[in-house]
């Protein structure tokens, strides 16, 4: 990973392109976003760079973090993340990372966590089928057999069956930049993004991008 920034997912809309097409656009609000710890090989064993996006009233944070921003001289941040990139000697503590650093055509990775929609059945949660919505049948929307009884006598791991849906980390790959707004600190990526409305978000560089001959 060469670079990376944290933001806030804004919403959908759409845009059109010189051609007259309509390109349906996720808007992100990316950064500034400020370093506040650098950790490199030879002190961590591993390359990495702390962050800090969006400020924060001093009276939210707790005693540790208040120490640990007043080391870095910067003002208290609500979001805090590690970024692990190849080489960190272009980052110093203070540094601002702003989305200018990504440009139209490049191909990104966003993270976010996925909206939750508790607990589920197997229908919605696993895309199941239904049984006849008959009276007499009377079997709609169950899960249906768990198993054999006699042999194994029991259910297999990883048996999908209702349970928690949602509210996982999930990465979307190889979406393409749009356009980008350095004055406005917003980005528009083609496609949709993980999360919901004001949610946070990580823009990658594409770890899979397919280079054109």
């Amino acid at each position: 990973m060469k670079k990376a920034i944290l933001g806030r997912k804004l919403g959908m809309t759409q845009i059109f392109t010189e051609d007259g097409k309509v390109v349906p656009v996720t808007v992100i609000q990316a950064g500034p976003c400020v370093v506040v710890q650098k950790k490199t090989v030879e002190t961590d064993g591993y390359n990495a760079i702390q962050v800090g996006f969006e400020d924060i009233r001093e009276k939210l944070v707790n005693k540790p973090e208040k120490g640990h921003f007043a080391k870095a001289n910067i003002a208290p941040k609500r979001f805090l993340k590690e970024l692990r990139l190849e080489d960190v000697s272009a980052y110093e503590v203070g540094s601002e990372i702003k989305v200018d650093i990504f440009s139209e055509g490049e191909k990104v990775d966003v993270t976010g966590t996925s909206k939750g929609k508790g607990f589920q059945g197997v229908i919605k949660r696993w895309n199941a089928n239904r049984g006849p919505m008959s009276h007499g049948s009377k079997y709609h929307r169950r899960v249906g057999s768990m198993g054999a009884s006699s042999f194994p006598s029991r259910t297999f791991k990883g048996k999908k069956m209702p349970g928690h849906m949602g509210a996982e980390k999930s990465t979307i790959l190889n979406l393409e930049v749009v356009k980008v707004d350095p004055e406005k600190n917003v980005i528009l990526v083609k496609g949709a993004v993980p999360g919901p409305k004001k949610g946070l978000v990580i823009i990658r560089d594409s770890v899979k991008a397919v280079k054109k001959a």
